[in-house]
């Protein structure tokens, strides 16, 4: 790879990849993020090479291997560029179909995704209903771009708004852009971009600042940043130098969770292309600007994600949070003034730059601008990646791009913002999603997991599960934070056992917010948010468990009773999936249950055909 050595040299580099490319042939895509390598895309990527090869295709047909496409029900898929057409759920004995399809120009009628309402079958991949509902500037790149090939990443516009930052000359006017475009960090807190910049800009260090990228992505169900890493990660990149033009700075970190190794992969090769290409480092393009990105992989605390123990994990020490202020913009890493976004703040970055800012801020609402990133997951029929304009309903995602329920049973509640984050029911489904409105609902944006919840989900129990979670990660520092979280599991393990005293509810609340007041970080004072959301919502459901002994969703297994009714018809399914042998009878007689024996460990329900199980 020739190393560029001057702003003219990209441009003229930008033009010779775009002249040389011919839009006509067809192009054979396979999403292989994490998602799509589970569920067997890396044997279609083998299937394909070995037809293109066999069969002297290669120059007719190309392969592109990308990150994840975001729809992950249907993986693993295949689309055919340019005609956007979409295979879902492929298998190894459809390619051999599919290349020659391709080959001849023809549309493979029976492999289409099918409409479950209408049962027709849609050709195009922005047709499909998961899609059609959503404004995707993000993810849409994930498609078009071979993650481990700069020079793909500059084919589609790569590296153009670094180019139009350097052009322009002024620093200003990037911070500028940022704050006319009204984007707010997306990693939780939704601090103005802009003004953060700005005031790092305004700092005078003569030793140098820093700019961070988290990717210390935790929640238990988001992975958005892995997915934009895995799948593009030069627009970070692209970010972070637009920044550090912007502020000043000259050395970066991105802190990736060492949990994802493909995103881990994928960017170590970003980061070495682009030290390659020219566009990190000393100088860079023959200007006095300098600026390099180095990887620090993360331990895998949950506290970490937090800006302050995140900037003591870089440092090599133990990660727990501190004091502010001083604020990182003021002493951040090594006493160094710092400024933190995560993956999702910094891909956006180059779309405000290139397609300018007023642009962006038509996107969403008044104060909160552009479009979010939520892994959709949980009850709900079209799992996935969702990027939607900030300011649309919880409705429209639920039930529009998610398909709604995915059995019978109607959805109760969705959790929003992780452990941290609160449980808004169905009821209030209409609530717009932005900073303020979830934060007045008793919940938070985060990172942006969305876990949807039907009928058949214990709110006591869901409360107890992330309050396990949260009192297991928290860092200890805060005597408030460690005892108080362990103290608010506790309790909640009364309830779910039925051995709760009549006032606990009373000492819960009290205990939950004097945790929310007193604690030190945003991890401590949103640690009450599970507990709290579902008192405020779900109370009824506690006061079953504390006076009745009963849980009406039938999870909590102390409280709960199984038996055998009228529609068993002796099939032995149930007696043989017993692990405990607590179910007798012979075969074509009505069974029982030995409720001494039985540890409710649901396997006879789950096996059962004729609905013959009762949980009471």
């Amino acid at each position: 790879m020739q190393k560029l050595e001057t702003i003219k040299d990209l441009a003229e580099l930008r033009k010779r990849i775009k002249i040389g490319q011919d839009p006509k042939i067809p192009t054979v895509v396979i999403s292989a993020g994490t998602c799509g390598q589970a569920s067997g895309a890396n044997d279609l990527i083998r299937a394909v090479k070995r037809e293109l090869l066999f069969k002297n295709l290669t120059e007719r047909i190309r392969l592109r291997i990308t990150g994840c496409h975001g729809y992950c029900e249907i993986e693993p898929s295949v689309l055919i560029e340019p005609r956007g057409i979409v295979y879902p759920k492929v298998g190894l004995k459809e390619m051999a179909r599919i290349i020659e399809a391709v080959d001849q120009g023809r549309v493979l009628e029976d492999l289409l995704f099918e409409d479950p309402i209408s049962k027709n079958r849609i050709e195009k991949l922005s047709d499909l209903p998961f899609y059609k509902n959503q404004t995707r500037t993000i993810l849409s790149q994930n498609e078009k771009i071979d993650p481990i090939r700069i020079f793909n990443y500059i084919e589609n516009d790569g590296y153009s708004a670094f180019l139009k930052t350097l052009e322009n000359g002024g620093r200003e006017w990037v911070i500028d852009e940022i704050k006319t475009s009204g984007l707010r960090g997306r990693g939780g807190a939704g601090f103005p971009t802009g003004l953060k910049w700005e005031m790092l800009a305004n700092q005078r260090n003569g030793s140098g600042k820093y700019l961070v990228c988290n990717a210390d992505e935790g929640d238990p169900g988001a992975y958005m940043d892995r997915s934009v890493l895995e799948g593009n990660p030069h627009s970070i990149i692209e970010g972070m130098l637009i920044g550090a033009y912007a502020t000043g700075a000259t050395d970066g970190v991105i802190y990736v969770r060492n949990e994802y190794p493909l995103a881990i992969k994928h960017l170590v090769i970003a980061l070495r292309q682009a030290s390659d290409l020219g566009v990190l480092g000393k100088n860079i393009l023959g200007t006095d600007f300098s600026f390099d990105i180095r990887m620090v992989r993360g331990a895998g605390a949950f506290v970490c994600g937090e800006e302050t123990a995140l900037m003591k994990s870089i440092e090599g020490k133990m990660g727990e949070p501190r004091q502010r202020p001083p604020f990182p913009v003021q002493k951040g890493i090594r006493g160094k003034p710092t400024a933190i976004n995560n993956v999702e703040s910094w891909a956006n970055i180059p779309v405000i730059i290139r397609d300018g800012a007023k642009k962006y801020s038509k996107i969403g609402t008044s104060g909160n601008s552009g479009t979010k990133i939520f892994s959709l997951v949980g009850k709900v029929k079209n799992t996935g990646l969702v990027e939607v304009p900030m300011g649309i309903s919880i409705q429209e995602i639920v039930s529009n791009i998610g398909g709604g329920p995915s059995g019978k049973t109607k959805i109760k509640a969705v959790q929003t913002g992780g452990p941290s984050g609160g449980c808004i029911p169905a009821r209030m489904f209409d609530l717009p999603i932005d900073y303020d409105s979830l934060a007045r609902a008793g919940s938070i944006m985060g990172s942006g997991g969305m876990i949807v919840m039907d009928e058949n989900t214990c709110m006591v129990d869901l409360a107890r599960y992330f309050m396990n979670f949260l009192k297991d990660e928290s860092c200890g520092k805060c005597f408030t934070c460690r005892k108080g979280t362990q103290r608010m599991y506790e309790i909640i393990d009364d309830i779910s056992k039925g051995i709760g005293p009549v006032n606990c509810l009373d000492l819960l609340e009290e205990l939950a917010e004097t945790v929310r007041n007193t604690t030190m970080c945003g991890l401590g004072q949103t640690a009450s948010n599970p507990v709290l959301s579902t008192l405020k919502y779900f109370k009824d459901e506690y006061i079953q468990h504390i006076e009745n002994q009963r849980c009406p969703a039938g999870v909590c297994k102390e409280l709960i009773r199984y038996s055998i009714n009228d529609n068993c018809n002796g099939c032995m399914l149930c007696l043989r999936s017993c692990p405990e042998d607590a179910i007798t009878g012979a075969k074509k007689e009505m069974h029982l249950i030995d409720n001494d024996k039985c540890i409710k460990c649901g396997a006879c329900k789950s096996v059962c055909r004729f609905d013959a199980i009762d949980v009471r």
